[in-house]
């Protein structure tokens, strides 16, 4: 139900320029916020989603920071979770509201929702869930 070969992990780093990250935090010590900086060090184009950082006009990696995945105008590759697994299901809507939706969703390590997975899949989104992006980065590339 989700991707988790090597191959197919490499096949997704490799060919995604846009992250949105769902979850964004400030705080340079939390992973909501290394994890993200080490993609953009990487290349990616890093867009930081949280509402609180977005009404404060707040600009992350170059990229100001949006309250929704719905706001953001452009492609995106691929939607990371920084979210509590039990908080998942909460951003299906404003996910599917996207204008263009995301070729991946991949939930950070110790997030998993079987449930939300299944229903990305059936709208032929590709789901990671589980994994750290900078981990499998850094033995993948």
């Amino acid at each position: 139900m989700t991707t988790t070969t090597s191959a197919d992990l490499a096949r997704i780093l490799k060919d995604s320029k846009v992250v949105a990250v769902l979850g964004f935090h400030p705080d340079t010590m939390k992973p909501a916020h290394f994890v993200p900086e080490y993609l953009q060090r990487q290349g990616y184009t890093v867009i930081p989603v949280n509402p609180a950082l977005a009404r404060r006009g707040e600009s992350y990696f170059g990229q100001r920071a949006v309250s929704t995945l719905a706001e953001i105008q452009g492609p995106v590759d691929i939607v990371e979770i920084f979210r509590r697994s039990d908080k998942v299901r909460g951003h299906m809507d404003d996910l599917l509201a996207m204008h263009t939706l995301p070729k991946v969703v991949w939930m950070q390590q110790g997030i998993r929702d079987d449930d939300v997975a299944r229903e990305l899949k059936a709208r032929g989104i590709e789901v990671v869930q589980n994994r750290c992006m900078l981990t499998d980065h850094r033995a993948l590339m």
